[in-house]
């Protein structure tokens, strides 16, 4: 990673590094992929307007049902690790706040409790209220655990390099953003009428 330069200062606005002149086709749908097709390009909060990008991606994704959402999620997360490698390679910026692929899988991740205790209620879990409300509640608690970082999301985002280190931070902020949706569900069930 010696090559890349570092992440810049998150709190403060930044332009996304451009697609080098030089790139291929397939460059330029790995980059798209990397910042979420566009929804991380915004100079100020792209963690969190390519989290809404992936909750939106993931809406229409999750009438599928849990087992194909969670099929989505898996080799998203497989692949994202390439996605952000690659992307960060391109931009020449380690973790670039602009790549934000990792958000998406990170809210896929904290959507599955979700779709699993609704994959038996309706026909259409979109005309149901409490999805909306859940999804709402997974992208505020997802963004909580990728801001603050509590451990061990904070010692994976400095230590782990690559697209895998890219990734790991939001995998572990999706994982315990599941975990609390989870605890939620189970306390307190969805309605279904």
């Amino acid at each position: 990673m010696a090559n890349l330069s570092h992440k810049p200062d998150i709190r403060q606005a930044n332009i996304c590094p451009p697609l080098p002149k030089n790139a291929n086709i397939f460059d330029s749908v790995i980059y798209w992929f990397g910042v979420g097709l566009g929804s991380g390009l915004p100079q100020k909060a792209p963690g969190t307007w390519g989290t809404l990008g992936g909750l939106l991606v993931a809406i229409p994704f999750s009438v599928l049902g849990f087992f194909p959402f969670l099929v989505l999620t898996l080799v998203s997360l497989l692949l994202g690790c390439y996605i952000c490698d690659k992307t960060s390679k391109l931009m020449n910026v380690h973790d670039d706040p602009h790549i934000v692929f990792d958000e998406w899988v990170g809210i896929w991740l904290a959507m599955l409790p979700i779709l699993f205790f609704l994959q038996n209620s309706a026909e259409n879990i979109l005309s149901l209220p409490d999805f909306w409300f859940h999804a709402i509640l997974a992208f505020v608690v997802f963004r909580w655990f990728d801001i603050a970082k509590p451990f061990p999301i904070r010692w994976a985002d400095s230590k782990v390099d690559g697209g895998f280190g890219i990734m790991l931070d939001d995998i572990l902020a999706g994982l315990m953003a599941s975990l609390v949706i989870w605890a939620k569900l189970l306390i307190f069930p969805i309605s279904v009428n």
